[in-house]
Order: structure tokens, then sequence, then C-alpha cells
């Protein structure tokens, strides 16, 4: 778990902020999973843990759509990227929602992902 000190890593010669859990905001959080493909996203990382980008359960959506969908998600707070080579993966910080938001991460998980 990281500590609330310094949390943007760097990726492909740029800076990607990812806010500490203090940083993280219920507004901005609630405003990311209020779209159906995020919150399929966040309940497909909350059941089963790290995975690639292609691995996501979406409907037939754009590659860029999708990265766009996994950065509003990456800002909020949600998840955290992990890039090996050209792989891209991604994981739910239960850790850090649970001690900021208590109960957020089992509300995803009852959901199923759905709208």
């Amino acid at each position: 778990m990281k500590d609330d000190a310094e949390c943007a890593t760097v990726y492909n010669m740029r800076t990607l902020k990812i806010p500490t859990a203090s940083e993280m905001s219920l507004t901005k959080v609630c405003n990311a999973l209020g779209d159906p493909v995020r919150m399929k996203i966040a309940h497909c990382l909350a059941s089963s843990g790290e995975k690639n980008c292609s691995a996501f359960e979406v409907d037939h959506i754009s590659k860029s759509t999708l990265s766009h969908h996994i950065k509003l998600l990456r800002e909020a707070g949600i998840i955290q990227p992990r890039i090996e080579g050209k792989h891209h993966f991604y994981s739910l910080r239960k850790d850090e929602l649970n001690t900021r938001f208590p109960g957020l991460v089992d509300m995803i998980l009852q959901t199923g992902g759905l709208d």
C-alpha cells in the first residue's frame, strides 16, 4: 500500500498523477463510477484482481474509448496502473478505497458491474 507522500508514477516518459487516499474526492469517485462501462471495469477488477486492459468484459467499444474510461478511473484514484513493456495492467485500489470510503468496494461487488 502506498503512503500519502507522493503517488505519481513515471510511465512512457510522462508522469501519471494518481491521487493518494487522502486526496480522493467522493464526488470524483462517484462520477467515475456513475458510467456503466466504468462500473463494469471496477467490478471486474474488484472480483478478479489485476487485469490487462484487453481482458475487461465491456461491450464493443473502441480502444480510444476504453482508454478514456480507464483514464477517468485512474484520475479518480479508483485504479492503479502497472505497465510492463507494451502491456498495461490495472488493479482496483481496494485498501485505499476502503480506508477512504468504507463499504465502497463491497457496493461495487454487489452491483455486479451493472447499471
